[in-house]
């Protein structure tokens, strides 16, 4: 008698999981995929020059919080379809898609004047040298045409998501980085690179082809962001898994109620994004000035780790998806079951991370770099690393579920105050000034014992909205609001 309960559960917990898994992986692909293009960036401008290494790397780091913050906010879209489709009212969801293109247009428009208008005067601010400054504003100039297009996609990855479709983004992400690996060798090295790799039989005009450094490298980014958004539209216009919804029929103009839903659950999401991204932006420059070793190991153990994250990560934006399906059905109690499975299985995916850390590191540090001493730093940051894996996982994915809900504010609160007040204040306070009596400052390390309170912080947080939230709409007590 006993064993029944036991097996059924399990056997829902194994249904449920390759559900999750099913989504997430491909998510996870498209992910790390799009993490090879700005890796591919940076390898070739740095075999051009410095100068052009040093442009796209601070040029990457404007561009990248707009374009994260502008699909954080998209991603609202994702709950907005799952709760539709969950509901059988696939009816609403074209009109929905169409004001996420509205709004996607405009996030774009206002993201490309930002790089055009207001570079120079943010490097100024920050003390980049004349140089660098020049060529990234010529490389962010170029950039800044590609941002209306991967807003674009963005929209319509959102709405594939939310329908269950999560493997056209890996597809197209592979197309993108696919565009993006040759055009970057073209326009970074031009004519003179070509030579080099094919020999002197190319026709003169390929020859003569100009060396555009970190110019090319904007170029070819701006070309790959439009070649996924072109493909993204060509798949959602003849694929058949989009039948029920026929997106790209009856345009819609902008709806006010629509647009305010929209923003309402994706604006929290796209702050809570820039707000992580951030955060280790100002981690770097605090610890630009404790010198190149302890720099040089900081990028390699943050780079290893972050690797890593992609799994948890896009598991927790399989849970939104599978979160908003279950309560757009109506079948409250059964949400929450997905919710907190979906925490068992991140806990598993943190606990895979910790077991590559603790085997992987040292041969993989030693592919970074061959400086002793730079190895043994990132070693030591690796395996303070490995004590957030847990709570940083089950803080992404209590997130991913919460955003199922479109209870999207509170995450933006609890990242503000975890991520920037604990995190980022007390990480530099440990690493500038320590404990009097106690300790004294502990440098880099002293940034990493902050972000383990940081992420400790927002799990625990998050872990108590996600259980109220959750037992209050699996009881009948709040209801989520319907598009």
């Amino acid at each position: 008698m006993s064993r029944f309960p036991s097996s059924a559960f399990f056997a829902r917990s194994r249904k449920e999981t390759r559900l999750l898994i099913r989504l997430g992986l491909p998510i996870c692909g498209a992910q790390l995929a799009q993490a090879g293009m700005g890796a591919t960036d940076v390898i070739m401008t740095g075999r051009l020059s410095a100068t052009d290494l040093a442009a796209v790397s601070v040029g990457s780091s404007l561009w990248m919080p707009l374009m994260l913050f502008m699909t954080g906010t998209l991603m609202g879209l994702t709950p907005i379809v799952a709760q539709l489709l969950g509901g059988g009212r696939t009816p609403l969801i074209r009109p929905n898609v169409h004001q996420a293109l509205w709004v996607a247009v405009v996030l774009g428009i206002v993201a490309a004047l930002l790089l055009w208008l207001t570079v120079m005067p943010i490097f100024r601010l920050m003390g980049v040298p004349q140089n660098v400054a020049e060529v990234s504003t010529s490389y962010l100039a170029a950039v800044a045409f590609g941002m209306p297009g991967v807003a674009l996609f963005q929209a319509l990855r959102a709405f594939s998501d939310g329908m269950n479709h999560t493997r056209p983004s890996l597809w197209i992400s592979l197309v993108g980085l696919g565009v993006n690996v040759p055009s970057n060798y073209v326009l970074i090295y031009g004519g003179p690179g070509l030579v080099k790799l094919f020999g002197n039989w190319l026709p003169a005009p390929v020859q003569s082809l100009p060396v555009l450094g970190a110019l090319g490298c904007g170029i070819a980014t701006a070309l790959s962001m439009w070649v996924m958004c072109l493909a993204m539209l060509f798949y959602t216009q003849r694929s058949r898994a989009y039948g029920s919804v026929k997106i790209w029929h009856s345009p819609s103009l902008p709806q006010r109620n629509m647009i305010v839903e929209l923003l309402y659950v994706g604006i929290p999401i796209g702050v809570a994004i820039f707000v992580e991204v951030t955060l280790f932006t100002l981690i770097a420059l605090f610890i630009a000035s404790l010198g190149e070793i302890t720099v040089a190991a900081h990028q390699v153990a943050l780079n290893f780790t972050s690797i890593l994250f992609m799994l948890p990560l896009s598991l927790g934006m399989a849970l939104t998806v599978r979160v908003g399906n279950t309560l757009g059905s109506g079948r409250t109690r059964e949400a929450r079951f997905v919710a907190w499975n979906g925490m068992a299985v991140c806990l598993l995916a943190a606990l895979l991370n910790d077991l590559i850390l603790w085997l992987a590191s040292e041969p993989v540090v030693a592919l970074y770099t061959h400086n002793s001493e730079v190895q043994r730093l990132a070693l030591s940051l690796i395996g303070l690393a490995m004590i957030y894996q847990v709570s940083d996982s089950l803080q992404v994915n209590m997130a991913g579920a919460l955003r199922g809900y479109k209870d999207t504010r509170i995450i933006m609160a609890i990242t503000l105050i975890s991520y920037w007040l604990v995190g980022l204040g007390g990480g530099h306070w440990l690493g500038t000034v320590g404990l009097p009596v106690l300790f004294d400052p502990l440098g880099v390390h002293g940034y990493w014992i902050g972000l383990i309170a940081g992420l400790t912080l927002a799990a625990a947080l998050l872990g108590i909205r996600l259980h109220r939230i959750s037992k209050a709409v699996s009881d009948g007590r709040l209801a989520i609001p319907r598009s």
